[in-house]
């Protein structure tokens, strides 16, 4: 939704955004042009909620008829209730100023979308339903299978993602966005052995969602245990295809609330802030302006900088930046009125370069339960105890560079991307003064600096990073302890060797000795 707001519509105006990165131009069933995101997703029967998979663009059916079937005979059509649109989307479809949105009205992720989907990108999987008890799709074993038994009966890489890949012109990557400690880790797993096989050379992102509950109260000790061995099996194979992989979650605990009001019950809540820092970081690789983009492999080759250390770590800061009435009613480039007046300096381009240790952001969604133990022994804090910076990625938008930093940036352009001593991080920093828009389909969960709640219509200041460091090590020898001795004989020894290699990459030349004494 967030990328449907680049769209400008008139000819004297031009996005900063290219949107045929990620949108397709098509024909809709009427013979009228579209355009539709680059995706297909996945889910469980019910996880869709209200949206079908044919809309008022592409749905050629009259009311009543029935798809074709090679059958010919006599057919008996079983409907089940329907699950009804959300005022907010009735609104939509009828051209009405959108109703207002709440926790309350917000059941699924339908609820509040605001673009159409072409009927190839939206695959329901009937075989497991969304949060079922009878049959729950919480084991890393159960995603393999269903995977299979798919893949076996339809080819799902020809059959749902060749044809939006064969249209894409010098498609510079594909990301894959799952969850890592559930049955999705392992048909996101079996989905990128595939993808690899096929597509060897193309850059690979993974954005890996734990379940933020994992360690809340309530949750008994053999769910958290078998989450953890989900996400250790997960982790271990993805790392061998995926050229990026980024496990996240919201951070409850570490959360400033008088910067943010986060319901932490709220699925729209939490998948909000989640991509302000996605969509963010990667906006450089739809840039159109040249000196601030890149494309996704160049991304993955920085914070793969000392070769096979391809987890990463999300971190976001940002400022508010409410907009302005007066250029709200003068400007009809939705760009120029998210960009408002506010002056700010020292942008994390600069910062990076000031500062030999990397930038660490307000936000770090590493998984809480790894940190824990992080800032246990000394790793996650601040100041000396701050986890060696390896390689950084850094995204900041809306923020003003002043004359001085901007004549820096254009001196060193040959400098800034590459490392000035073999204990400096790698990093590349990227700026664009489009804000981050605040949608009519977004919630309100970030304040002023008075504590007052953003209105909708403005923009937001964010900076985002992805980020290689020595943490990494700990939290994969902390996860090796905690599971091993929770999984079967036959898979202990393997998945623990795998653990500890992966971790061996983020330690070996880079320790100072504070490592000693850790645990195998």
């Amino acid at each position: 939704m967030t990328r449907e707001s680049y769209f400008t519509y008139s000819e004297d105006q031009e996005s900063a955004v290219n949107h045929d990165i990620h949108w397709r131009p098509g024909i809709g069933a009427d013979g009228t042009e579209t355009y539709m995101p680059r995706t297909v997703i996945y889910d469980l029967k019910g996880g869709f909620g209200s949206m079908a998979k044919t809309n008022a663009l592409y749905n050629n059916l009259e009311e009543g008829q029935t798809p074709q079937a090679l059958w010919n005979g006599p057919t008996v059509l079983q409907k089940q209730p329907t699950i009804p649109q959300s005022a907010y989307q009735q609104s939509l479809d009828a051209g009405l100023e959108p109703a207002p949105l709440s926790t309350d009205s917000v059941r699924y992720w339908s609820d509040f979308n605001r673009v159409f989907y072409h009927p190839r990108s939206v695959v329901q999987l009937n075989e497991y339903e969304l949060n079922s008890s009878i049959m729950p799709f919480e084991r890393y074993a159960t995603g393999e299978d269903l995977f299979a038994s798919l893949d076996k009966e339809f080819d799902l890489l020809d059959r749902d993602l060749r044809p939006f890949i064969e249209e894409a012109d010098q498609m510079q990557g594909i990301q894959v966005l799952t969850g890592i400690d559930d049955a999705w880790g392992g048909f996101a797993v079996k989905y990128l052995e595939r993808v690899r096989d096929e597509y060897g050379k193309t850059a690979v992102f993974v954005w890996g969602n734990e379940h933020g509950d994992s360690f809340k109260p309530g949750q008994t000790r053999e769910k958290r245990l078998l989450r953890l061995a989900n996400k250790a099996r997960t982790l271990t194979e993805v790392y061998k295809y995926a050229s990026v992989v980024v496990p996240f979650t919201v951070p409850f605990a570490t959360l400033d609330p008088t910067k943010l009001a986060l319901d932490a019950g709220s699925q729209w809540h939490t998948t909000a802030l989640l991509a302000t820092a996605m969509e963010s970081v990667t906006l450089p690789s739809r840039l159109r302006d040249k000196a601030n983009r890149d494309t996704l492999g160049t991304l993955a080759d920085t914070l793969n900088a000392m070769g096979k250390q391809n987890v990463a770590s999300l971190g976001m800061s940002f400022a508010p930046q409410p907009i302005d009435e007066e250029e709200e009613e003068g400007s009809t480039d939705l760009r120029q009125r998210q960009l408002g007046k506010q002056k700010q300096s020292g942008h994390a381009a600069v910062m990076a370069k000031e500062n030999p240790e990397g930038v660490f952001l307000d936000i770090n969604f590493t998984p809480s339960d790894q940190l824990d133990y992080i800032r246990r022994r000394g790793g996650g804090g601040g100041g000396d105890n701050r986890p060696r910076m390896f390689s950084q990625v850094i995204t900041s938008r809306g923020y003003e560079v002043g004359d001085e930093a901007q004549e820096a940036e254009e001196a060193e352009e040959d400098e800034r991307f590459r490392r000035k001593s073999s204990y400096e991080p790698v990093t590349r920093s990227y700026h664009t003064s489009l804000r981050f828009p605040l949608l009519d389909s977004f919630p309100q969960i970030f304040k002023d600096g008075n504590g007052e709640l953003l209105k909708r219509g403005g923009g937001l200041n964010v900076t985002s990073s992805l980020s290689t460091d020595a943490s990494v090590c700990k939290r994969l020898k902390l996860l090796r302890t905690t599971v091993v001795r929770s999984i079967g004989m036959e898979d202990r020894e393997q998945l623990g060797n795998e653990l500890a290699e992966m971790a061996d990459e983020y330690h070996e030349g880079w320790s100072s000795g504070s490592d000693d004494g850790d645990d195998d």
